[in-house]
């Protein structure tokens, strides 16, 4: 499950009332000043996908469209909306995810809250040290 909160006054927001559905996209470091302008202006205005030249590409299990330029793309459907009204918090259930194989190891960033990012660091493999969860590698 993912949470999402999105304010009503977003047009995500309405967006996601509205189809149940939606694709939550993770962008590379090199996107970022990319994403806080899409975060700048509202889709119910601006065309995002032309006005930032990003491709837009047709999920398999829902209307919404994939981010080809992403790393990541999660396709999710809205399992349950009782805490929406209350905090605006939708819980999400993927139902597809795609990676770009080309992309190996990525370079994501994580917003502060404050306007400013972190970006990754190293990865460090500790597989051989995940006993309890050996079946999932």
């Amino acid at each position: 499950m993912i949470a999402c909160t999105i304010g009503p006054w977003d047009h995500s927001y309405e967006a996601l009332v509205e189809t149940g559905e939606c694709v939550v996209s993770v962008p590379t470091a090199d996107m970022a000043a990319t994403v806080v302008d899409i975060g700048n202006c509202s889709g119910a205005d601006v065309d995002t996908f032309e006005e930032f030249d990003l491709t837009a590409v047709d999920g398999e299990k829902v209307q919404a469209p994939l981010v080809v330029e992403c790393f990541a793309n999660i396709e999710c459907r809205v399992a349950d909306t009782s805490l929406v009204a209350p905090y605006s918090l939708f819980l999400l259930e993927p139902v597809r995810a795609w990676t770009d194989p080309t992309q190996p190891a990525p370079r994501l960033f994580h917003h502060r809250g404050d306007g400013t990012f972190t970006l990754d660091g190293p990865t460090v493999d500790l597989q051989d040290r995940m006993t309890k969860w050996q079946y999932l590698l």
